[in-house]
């Protein structure tokens, strides 16, 4: 059952960043994805694949805490590099 609400708040997380950077420049969707990647997706997809490798693979909780400590800080720093990118990237003169 957790499993289940883990995916589907991911689910909804990319969707609503989807439907938030469609047809915007690409300064604005790199800080929608920047932000969507940082809070919803890093936290809670870093405790999905923990949990399935804990569970399923290593049948150890200390190996899914590790991985969730590996895990965490690499999905937020890919956040926190697009959030910069888009924050920091000069929009075309047309």
């Amino acid at each position: 059952m957790a499993l289940v609400v883990g995916a589907i708040i991911v689910l909804a997380a990319l969707s609503l960043a989807f439907e938030l950077s469609r047809g915007k420049s690409a300064k604005r969707k790199y800080i929608v994805w920047g932000i969507t990647t940082m809070l919803p997706i890093a936290f809670v997809f870093s405790w999905l694949v923990a949990l399935i490798y804990g569970d399923w693979i290593a049948h150890d909780g200390f190996a899914a805490i590790g991985l969730m400590m590996l895990l965490i800080p690499l999905f937020f720093l890919s956040g926190v590099i697009l959030l910069l990118i888009g924050l920091f990237m000069k929009e075309k003169q047309s």
